[in-house]
């Protein structure tokens, strides 16, 4: 080529770059301020779940972003990005042809692209504002957007969006996010190799990430250095000396997220129904949310239920929920929806079951309790035909009478529906309606818990609340407060107690609910610390003995929580094969692992309640002796000895019965003889030892009848 066509050719090449700028910049004054939206500048950013001390939890999010001030960058990172990406940054108005001429020619020179040709805001443009396509109208948009960005926006302004806008893999966005996944350190804290690193991955991510081929992020690192070397950066001995240096990756273990499906699908199902953000302004709005969750428990939790052992041999395949809220507040500790929880699928927490004996203190006892009955008034115990309706006894085992303390204990249904019928309905509905359980039944048969629809573990550990929590009743929350991405709060969740029963009712319940531990049907198991509870039980009619669920409900002076077991569908090849002593052994299990040596081995009683006397044990059967003996009180005296029994408070009546009348003649308390003087010993009477429950004012089995004889032995 001659010199002459060689400058015709520079000066035609020159005249139509010219017009291609003349072009660009009218395009920019035509259509570049109708084609940004701010809104889009506006970064989704991550929501992070953090305790009541501010320590992260877990995130949520669609984009893994976390936005920072361009001041929070080291100006060492700064300077890696600007020299790999766009060393004129400072210079040019948002397009820069000099660069495009270097980047062409170290790429020629190098063999490879090492340089891009785009300016960062270009790169910023093109990624809020563009797609991927690759066409002259997509470059021309691009140009015009970036220098109309130029003019809103100062530099700072621009770098700080490019690097908190940009891909590095993995999911991750924004230099925060990446700075926490390759190095576990805040972006505040890298080196100058973590940023020249860093600056290498957003033009390949998947291919020069450490975390998939180390010996080739360490080149393009290289590379980066070299290049801040060369534009003054760094000088010659500061860059041998980074590039000598190993990639040290110290990658941010991200936790196992199944254990926190549950909780954190129900904290955002919270904050749409009380702050109204749905789902996609949760993932994208970078909130800081304060929740009540125990982490380690909601772990612990969630392992146990995975754990066959506590499950019958014949349902490893059973599915289970858990719930745990601390009764003072109403925030949920811990919540696990099934054994393998799939997010946005089934949620057993909230999930409706026929909850049996559980929820006879709630309907049935509590409402006797705020109407005249007393612990141990007595409840008919027979089996009754209500019009069709005849409740058993689990055992079929009737005692004409019992105790409403001891129906608790026995989980008695007969004395349950008595009762039910006796009182009446009104009160019932009235205290489940306090306690947020809505049911449309109004049959006998809600003394049982047989509903049409049931209640949720969450509904019932909420009931609850009222015997834990002195009358009580706050409402469950999984959300304490939240916080706008620029830290304003937004909201807190009340934590109002409303009582709903005075606090001696929820003493006794407190009182008959731990003996249900101790010595009723929640025995099973073992845990040193205080808890009272009510075990539940629903069979499944179609197969005898089969059951269809399988409940714990109960509380500590902490915490108050339930457990369920069963299967989704219950049918005649799928049912449960156990009872409630499952649910009651993985519940004191799960409880005993977050005890600590400061937690309560006892209720403590409020200071202005009246204690509840443990119920009376009355002999079964009382054997007596009686024999005359020389002196006492009189010349002779009666002596009576009868059956020890173990509990010191059974009363006794003495009767002395001769063939016209039957007299009282002495009680005692506590003690198992009585001696009693006579004049004449030629005189024959007959005995006879009654017991005596003072509390429920009822008399027990009457002794044998015997004489009083001399007895005479040699020693």
């Amino acid at each position: 080529m001659t010199m002459k066509k060689r400058i015709v050719l520079f000066i035609g090449s020159s005249f139509a770059l010219i017009l291609l700028a003349f072009i660009i910049y009218l395009t920019v004054l035509l259509t570049g301020q109708y084609v940004i939206d701010e809104e889009k500048l506006v970064m989704k950013s991550t929501t992070l779940l953090v305790d009541q001390n501010g320590e992260l939890i877990t995130q949520l999010y669609r984009e893994n972003r976390e936005p920072i001030s361009i001041l929070d960058v080291p100006q060492h990172v700064q300077d890696a990005f600007i020299a790999i990406e766009d060393v004129r940054f400072y210079e040019h108005q948002g397009f820069d042809m000099r660069a495009i001429g270097r980047a062409l020619y170290r790429d020629i020179a190098a063999g490879a692209k090492v340089e891009g040709g785009s300016t960062i805001t270009q790169q910023l443009a093109k990624n809020v504002f563009l797609s991927n396509e690759k066409s002259w109208l997509r470059k021309t948009q691009e140009v015009s957007i970036a220098m109309n960005l130029e003019r809103r926006y100062s530099k700072d302004e621009i770098l700080e969006m490019y690097l908190n806008q940009i891909y590095f893999g993995h999911g991750v966005y924004g230099i925060q996010a990446a700075a926490s996944l390759y190095f576990n350190k805040d972006v505040s804290e890298l080196t100058v190799e973590e940023g020249a690193l860093l600056a290498g991955l957003p033009k390949a991510p998947n291919a020069y990430s450490p975390l998939v081929d180390i010996e080739r992020s360490k080149e393009r690192r290289d590379l980066v250095l070299s290049v801040m070397q060369r534009n003054g950066f760094l000088s010659a001995d500061e860059a041998v000396r980074l590039k000598g240096r190993t990639v040290a990756v110290a990658e941010r273990q991200d936790l196992n997220l199944d254990p926190y499906f549950t909780y954190i699908d129900m904290v955002m199902n919270e904050a749409e129904e009380r702050y109204q953000l749905t789902n996609e302004e949760l993932l994208t709005g970078g909130y800081t949310i304060v929740v009540p969750m125990d982490e380690q428990l909601l772990i612990d939790s969630y392992t146990k239920l995975q754990a066959d052992h506590y499950f019958p041999s014949e349902d490893s395949h059973a599915e289970a929920a858990f719930v745990l809220i601390d009764h003072q507040t109403g925030g949920v500790l811990a919540a696990h929806g099934g054994r393998e929880y799939v997010r946005k699928g089934l949620n057993r927490v909230d999930v409706k079951r026929q909850p049996g004996s559980t929820f006879k203190p709630i309907a049935v006892f509590a409402p006797a309790l705020m109407n005249g009955y007393e612990p141990y008034s007595l409840l008919k115990d027979e089996q009754i035909d209500y019009d069709g309706y005849s409740p058993r006894n689990y055992n079929d085992h009737y005692q004409g009478e019992v105790s409403l303390y001891e129906a608790i204990i026995q989980s008695s249904n007969a004395p349950a529906v008595w009762l039910l019928d006796q009182m009446g309905l009104d009160d019932t509905i009235t205290l489940l309606n306090d306690v947020q359980i809505e049911i449309e039944d109004r049959g006998l048969a809600m003394a049982l818990g047989g509903l049409s629809e049931g209640v949720s573990p969450l509904e019932l550990t909420a009931a609850y609340q009222i015997f834990a929590n002195g009358g009580y009743y706050v409402e469950p929350s999984f959300i304490l407060e939240i916080y706008s991405r620029d830290g304003e709060k937004l909201g807190e969740t009340s934590q109002e107690k409303r009582r709903v029963v005075d606090r001696q009712l929820a003493w006794d319940m407190t009182r008959m609910l731990e003996s249900v531990v101790q010595e009723g049907t929640a025995t099973a198991g073992e845990t040193q610390w205080a808890l009272a509870g009510k075990t539940g039980t629903t069979s499944f009619p179609d197969v005898q003995g089969a059951t269809r669920d399988a409940w714990f409900v109960g509380y500590t002076p902490k915490a108050v929580g339930a457990v369920w077991m069963g299967y989704d569908v219950t049918t005649m090849d799928q049912y449960f094969h156990g009872g409630s002593q499952y649910p009651t052994i993985l519940f004191k299990d799960i409880i005993s692992e977050q005890m600590s040596e400061n937690s309560l081995l006892t209720f403590e009683k409020p200071i202005d309640v009246t204690e509840l006397e443990r119920p009376i044990k009355m002999p079964a059967s009382l054997d007596l002796q009686a024999s005359k003996a020389f002196g006492g009180r009189a010349p002779f005296s009666v002596r009576l000895n009868w059956t020890e029994t173990e509990d010191e408070r059974v009363q006794y009546t003495i009767y002395e019965i001769s063939e016209e009348s039957k007299e009282e003649i002495a009680t005692v308390t506590g003690i198992h003889e009585y001696t009693l003087p006579i004049y004449n010993p030629f005189i024959t009477k007959t005995y006879q030892v009654v017991s005596y429950n003072h509390q429920t004012e009822k008399s027990g089995e009457a002794s044998n009848l015997v004489e009083a004889t001399f007895q005479f032995g040699f020693h």
